[in-house]
């Protein structure tokens, strides 16, 4: 059989990839440039309430609770940690911020109904009978934030025809090891680039969990967060909800710091595999459009077709030397500390196989348990698979 028609398709697309991440270096640097909104000195500020769903002793859990407590903010604050066991360990590191923080008001929901297949989504219905305040700021656990976090987030939820905010985050590996180092490159290299070209081009319309900002009214005119409980992407179902009311969902021109915390490779590869199943789900089509950003591992590939010349060899390499530009200028354009540029190959790798294989199935593994994801991207509970199956073979 003759292949040899594949080398060139290959390295086509590796050629559209290079293209692909040289405009997504110069949109980023356009969009780190963009002027920001701020509130004037005099202004009173809206009083705000943090939600801060909590799931088990995280790595660098309390440093990374401790940058939300400790805001430079005018207004009254108030953060609601939420766990669903009375024994969950990171109940111990809230106990932790009340002595170190005593003037902030701290509350805890420990509260263990489940309403629906998305644990994170249950945790956020049980802690909502404690917002008390206008302003609701909901953000991830492994989330870190400079003291000016919040002054810069409801600058931008002031901004007429706003009812929403949400936040580009960077990779910040929590140890030297290897595999950290990696998602903090998956992050800044593959994540990063491709929703500042999405936005920029008006293709996506992102929200994402590293911050969701709204008010307290908002959040109940699109249903509360009982609307979400069996979401997969219930970040992404958030925003769309907000913008369905006819206002927009800002993203700020920073980035605030996702702490990645993998020891091993296989921790590593189930949640990009989650993170990879989410976005198929949410977008089909430009999902599978963005094969082209993996322009190395293409490149490579046409390189071992029947038939490849010397010049497949030049295009890996040019599709590397791309990914140290876009790399350089993202580290610029948003203040990102200098990353190991020799694992940029093995990056590109592995992101390339767990993006093939995100289409092998739907299944994904979340805080420990197994979910398998249906077309509307809703998550099914494995046990309740299982009792199906045994159900309908009785």
């Amino acid at each position: 059989m003759d292949l040899t028609w594949l080398s060139p398709i290959f390295l086509v697309l590796a050629l559209a990839g290079c293209v692909y991440g040289l405009l997504a270096a110069l949109l980023a640097g356009r969009f780190a440039a963009r002027a920001v909104p701020s509130l004037a000195p005099e202004a009173p500020r809206p009083s705000v309430t943090m939600l801060k769903p909590l799931c088990g002793m995280e790595p660098n859990l309390y440093e990374n609770l401790a940058s939300f407590c400790g805001q430079a903010y005018a207004g009254p604050v108030q953060i609601v940690f939420g766990v669903q066991t009375a024994t969950d360990p990171a109940i111990g590191v809230v106990r932790r911020l009340e002595a170190a923080f005593p003037a902030l008001r701290i509350d805890l929901a420990i509260d263990a109904r489940q309403h629906g297949s998305n644990r994170k989504v249950s945790n956020l219905i049980n802690m909502s009978d404690l917002i008390a305040h206008d302003v609701v700021v909901l953000a991830d656990s492994d989330m870190v934030v400079g003291p000016d976090y919040l002054e810069r987030i409801v600058a931008e939820l002031s901004v007429p025809g706003v009812n929403g905010v949400t936040c580009l985050y960077h990779g910040v590996p929590s140890h030297r090891g290897l595999h950290a180092q990696l998602s903090a490159l998956a992050i800044d290299v593959q994540f990063l680039p491709n929703v500042v070209m999405g936005t920029a081009l008006g293709l996506a319309k992102p929200c994402f969990g590293s911050t969701i900002a709204f008010s307290r009214r908002a959040l109940g005119e699109i249903g509360g967060f009982q609307a979400f409980r069996n979401d997969l992407a219930d970040d992404y179902a958030i925003g769309e909800a907000l913008r369905a009311t006819g206002q927009h969902v800002a993203i700020p021109s920073f980035t605030i710091g996702h702490t990645c915390v993998d020891t091993e490779l296989t921790g590593l590869w189930r949640h990009e595999l989650r993170w990879n199943r989410t976005i198929r789900n949410v977008d089909p089509a430009g999902y599978a459009g963005s094969i082209v950003t993996h322009a190395f591992p293409l490149a490579l590939i046409g390189a071992l077709m029947p038939g490849a010349g010397h010049s497949a060899l030049a295009v890996a390499a040019l599709a590397l030397a791309c990914r140290i530009v876009l790399c350089l200028r993202l580290e610029r354009a948003f203040g990102l500390e200098p990353h190991a540029y020799w694992l940029l190959p093995i990056r590109d790798i592995l992101s390339f196989t767990n993006f093939s294989w995100s289409f092998v199935s739907g299944a994904v593994t979340w805080k420990g348990h197994d979910y398998r994801v249906v077309a509307d991207g809703t998550l099914i509970p494995e046990a309740s698979l299982s009792r199906d199956a045994e159900a309908t073979s009785v």
